[in-house]
């Protein structure tokens, strides 16, 4: 694609989970989005989702939502439409995407909706490996830290999206200054 990136328009977008695998159950339970395009924020989306599933104590002790946070919460037959209606006609893009493509198509098959499969999806910790080579490690807040972004992550979805948005900010600028300008700015392979 020969658009310039700064033409296109993204959504990063982070779940906070149950546990960390959801083939063995563990759903979503934190979802949030920010929509933009260039330096401009268009929109952001924010919720958290009742699974009526328990939250594992290694989730609670990362991000602290508890039980009693979920009760009133929307289930995820509310919530998933209404994010992929905020999704939709964007470049998505998050930091692991095995991670949080595998808890969101999890969550479109229990649904019964369709899977994103065959839509780009900007994966920012593969591109941080590529263009920050030899790295001691690449969690999200050592690679913001890396970068000069001093956000401490608070492994809630939404501020996480705003730290990984700041990683692609910075990751775009590096890469831009080699010359390239669409989307291939991100091709990591």
């Amino acid at each position: 694609m020969s658009k310039d990136i700064d033409e296109i328009e993204f959504t990063i977008f982070d779940t906070e989970t149950t546990g960390l695998d959801p083939r063995v159950g563990d759903r979503i339970i934190e979802l949030a989005a920010i929509r933009f395009k260039g330096e401009n924020k268009i929109a952001i989306f924010e919720s958290l989702v009742n699974p009526e599933y328990p939250v594992s104590l290694g989730a609670f002790n990362v991000n602290k939502i508890s039980r009693e946070m979920l009760m009133n919460a929307p289930k995820p037959e509310e919530v998933i439409p209404k994010f992929l209606n905020f999704v939709q006609g964007s470049c998505l893009s998050c930091y692991n995407a095995d991670f949080d493509l595998g808890f969101l198509n999890n969550e479109l098959r229990i649904l019964g909706l369709a899977q994103i499969k065959n839509s780009p999806v900007v994966d920012l910790l593969k591109i941080a490996r590529v263009t920050l080579p030899g790295l001691e490690r690449y969690a999200l807040w050592y690679v913001a830290e890396s970068l000069g972004i001093k956000i401490k992550q608070e492994h809630r979805a939404l501020s996480d999206v705003e730290l990984t948005l700041g990683v692609f900010y910075k990751l775009k600028e590096i890469i831009k200054a080699k010359g390239k300008v669409g989307l291939e700015v991100f091709n990591a392979e």
